[in-house]
């Protein structure tokens, strides 16, 4: 079972045991995504994903891991590591987990929540529209983000998701 997960450089050959996780098309970059997993028994394994690297999240509660790269959001079993799903071409440029094991994604201008799989997401809401969103830190139930307002882009804000209530508000800005 997969209990941690991080981004590394292309391994030396042999380093670690590899996976490659790769689908064909004709729109696939020539760029790669390396992440160190280690097992429960503290062994260590590299996955090679399609893609340059974005992020990678482990949700204990759902027993999934999500890679997200230039290419693809991948979906793995954390119990086996196994491919379960992937979407191609995705927008995202965000992904986190929250504390209750809920991950949440960003492309650009919009927050979504995985509900169950990757296949099946909920928008979450915001009382603005946001432009250049990136994520900071937890705090706690809260997710730290900064974002422009949509075509008002000399107005900086930094703003928290809480998790609990599914709110997005604005802190400063």
């Amino acid at each position: 079972m997969i209990i941690e997960a991080e981004i590394i450089i292309q391994p030396y050959s042999g380093e670690y045991t590899e996976r490659i996780y790769d689908n064909e098309s004709a729109w696939n970059s020539q760029s790669w995504t390396f992440i160190k997993f280690i097992n429960d028994d503290y062994s260590e394994w590299c996955g090679q994903f399609r893609g340059f690297p974005r992020q990678v999240a482990i949700s204990t509660s759902k027993n999934i891991v999500l890679v997200l790269t230039s290419d693809y959001l991948y979906q793995l079993d954390r119990e086996t590591g196994n491919l379960a799903d992937f979407e191609d071409q995705p927008q995202y440029q965000n992904l986190t987990v929250a504390p209750n094991g809920d991950f949440i994604l960003a492309d650009y201008y919009n927050f979504e929540k995985v509900t169950t799989t990757i296949k099946e997401k909920e928008q979450i809401e915001s009382t603005i529209q946001m432009d250049l969103i990136k994520f900071k830190k937890w705090n706690n139930s809260k997710l730290e983000f900064t974002c422009d307002e949509f075509l008002n882009w000399d107005r900086h804000l930094t703003m928290t998701y809480d998790s609990e209530t599914k709110k997005i508000e604005i802190v400063n800005g």
